[in-house]
C-alpha cells in the first residue's frame, strides 16, 4: 500500500498510542488530542505473510508494569494475563511512532508483530483475531496504550497489514492471551508428541506453499514455524512415532516431493 493509497483514509484516533507515563512523571490534565497515523510510502512486501512469533517464557520486562496515570486517569496493570480474553475494537500504529521508544524500553518497529496494551503484562503474547474477515495473526505487547476509551489494544503496522485493515483503520477483534506450554499444562498436554518437519525454505513463498500442499492431504494441524533460524512446514502432533513414520513417508512420495521431511519428537 502506498501513501497515495493511505492519504485518504482518516484512521481512527489513536490516543497517545505507545507512550505511557512513567511513575513520578506529571500528570496531565486534558484529553489527549486526536493522532493521524500514516504507514510506510513503500511497504516492504510479504507483511501479511509474516510468521508468527514462538510463544516464549520471558521474564516481565523492568519497564512498563507498574501502576501509571495517563491524562488524568490511573491504570493498573494485570498480576497474569493467564485465561485473558476481549472482544473490542483494535486501531494500528506506525510512522508517527516508528523509531520511538515503547513502554518496555525497546525501539518501537512498525515491521515486527507486536501490540500495545493497557493493561496486560509486558511481555505478553496474545493472538488476535479480525473478526470481520477471520484473519489471526499473535503479537507480542511491549508497549501501553491505546488511551481512546473506544479501542482495547493498538496494533503494529505489519499486524494490521496481517489482519488486513490497513485501510480501515480500525476492526472488530478477539484478543486471546497465550502462555508457553511450559506455563500451560493444558496446552502443554495435547501439543506434546512427535512432528513431522518439512524444509528448510528460503523464503516464506515456498514454505506457505507446502504448506498449503499439505493441508489439502491432511487433517493434522499444519503450520509454517522458525526453526534452527529457518522456515519450516511443521505437521502436528501425533500421538505415536508410528503414526509419525506413516507420514512422513506419505509426504516423502507425493507428486513433487515435500522437502526432506524429519520426525522430531517434541
Amino acid at each position: 500500500m502506498t501513501r497515495r493509497a493511505l492519504a485518504p483514509v482518516l484512521l481512527a484516533p489513536l490516543w497517545l498510542a505507545g507512550c505511557a507515563i512513567a511513575p513520578g512523571a506529571p500528570t496531565a490534565t486534558t484529553s489527549p488530542p486526536p493522532v493521524q497515523d500514516s504507514g510506510p510510502a513503500t511497504p516492504p512486501p510479504g507483511l501479511a505473510e509474516l510468521p508468527d512469533p514462538a510463544v516464549l517464557e520471558t521474564p516481565k520486562s523492568r519497564r512498563g508494569n507498574s501502576p501509571y496515570v495517563v491524562f488524568g486517569k490511573r491504570y493498573e496493570v494485570l498480576p497474569s494475563a493467564a485465561g485473558y480474553r476481549q472482544d473490542g475494537k483494535a486501531s494500528w500504529y506506525g510512522n508517527k511512532f516508528h523509531g520511538r521508544q515503547t513502554s518496555s524500553g525497546e525501539i518501537y518497529d512498525m515491521y515486527q508483530l507486536t501490540a500495545a496494551h493497557r493493561s496486560l503484562p509486558i511481555p505478553t503474547y496474545v493472538r488476535v483475531t479480525n473478526l470481520d474477515n477471520g484473519h489471526r495473526t499473535i503479537v507480542r505487547v511491549n508497549d501501553r496504550g491505546p488511551f481512546h476509551p473506544d479501542r482495547i489494544i493498538d496494533l503494529s503496522y505489519a499486524a494490521a497489514a496481517k489482519l488486513d485493515f490497513l485501510s480501515k483503520g480500525v476492526a472488530n477483534v478477539r484478543v486471546e492471551s497465550l502462555l508457553p506450554a511450559a506455563l500451560d499444562p493444558a496446552r502443554a498436554s495435547t501439543d506434546r508428541g512427535y512432528y513431522v518437519y518439512a524444509g528448510p525454505f528460503k523464503d516464506w513463498r515456498g514454505a506457505s506453499t507446502t504448506r498449503d500442499n499439505v493441508r489439502a492431504l491432511l487433517p493434522q494441524r499444519t503450520q509454517v514455524v522458525r526453526r534452527d533460524g529457518t522456515l519450516r512446514v511443521r505437521v502436528g502432533p501425533l500421538a505415536t512415532r508410528d503414526e509419525a513414520e506413516r507420514l512422513q513417508a506419505l509426504l516423502a512420495f507425493q507428486d513433487g516431493p515435500i522437502s526432506h521431511p524429519v520426525i522430531v519428537e517434541e
